[in-house]
């Protein structure tokens, strides 16, 4: 029970704070949670596991920004000079071996560099977005089993403003996964005029907001299109963009 309610108390949480996604709330609170673990009052960088961790993983560039605007210089001080020890180590121990490479001919076959392979691996390894991409997985099956077991689960999602576009195609790719066959066909039945519905609302929020500088209109309502570029921007790609940055609680 209480492992389910750890799974359940979230989404439904997300579900009565949605706005324009849930699953953006989801990620938002999964990201602050990670962000106080790294960097917060329980000083996790100071263990040596978790820090051997973060030195293997690394942190990718959005994720290293929003380490920065949480505002513990000394914890990410802490972080960087033993993530820096190793990238220096494994960087030596690369240009040891590296040689250039240099295309034999316009046929033969490109060889990868050992630096260019490298900072593939690196660019595709991020402790934050390692353990998020985990969480997301326990909320999309949480989710997708509310949805066909609780009606009243259901009735609120129908009831809100539907999804970014990323997080409704990760779960309708869900959904493919996990449903049964009579059951993904309802779910689509359902959810894609749905969706299409509420990108329809929110294309007419911003086309409003355009019209709202006409002359003639400057006596109209704003109707809901004040916040409407911002809303616009998270139903296209997540994560509402006039949010300001997650910091350190004093």
């Amino acid at each position: 029970m209480i492992k389910e309610q750890l799974h359940t108390i979230p989404v439904n949480d997300a579900i009565a704070e949605a706005g324009e996604c849930p699953f953006c709330y989801m990620e938002r609170k999964s990201e602050e949670r990670m962000l106080d673990f790294v960097l917060g009052a329980s000083a996790s960088y100071m263990e040596a596991d978790i820090r051997d961790q973060t030195d293997r993983a690394g942190f990718c560039r959005q994720h290293f920004k929003k380490m920065f605007d949480y505002g513990n210089a000394l914890g990410n001080a802490w972080i960087l000079k033993t993530h820096l020890k190793k990238q220096l180590e494994e960087f030596e121990a690369i240009a040891h071996k590296a040689r250039p490479i240099r295309k034999k001919s316009l046929f033969s076959k490109e060889e990868e560099g050992a630096f260019t392979k490298w900072e593939r691996e690196r660019e595709q390894s991020c402790y934050i977005c390692d353990t998020l991409k985990s969480s997301f997985e326990s909320y999309l099956d949480t989710f997708l089993g509310l949805y066909q077991k609780d009606p009243d689960f259901k009735d609120q999602v129908l009831k809100g403003k539907g999804f970014c576009l990323t997080h409704f195609t990760k779960l309708l790719s869900a959904a493919d996964r996990k449903l049964k066959p009579e059951e993904l066909n309802e779910f689509y039945r359902v959810m894609l005029p749905f969706e299409a519905e509420q990108l329809k609302r929110v294309y007419e929020d911003v086309a409003w907001f355009i019209e709202k500088y006409d002359y003639k209109n400057k006596d109209a309502p704003w109707k809901d299109s004040r916040d409407a570029n911002q809303r616009g921007m998270q139903k296209l790609k997540g994560a509402d963009p006039s949010l300001p940055p997650y910091v350190m609680k004093k």
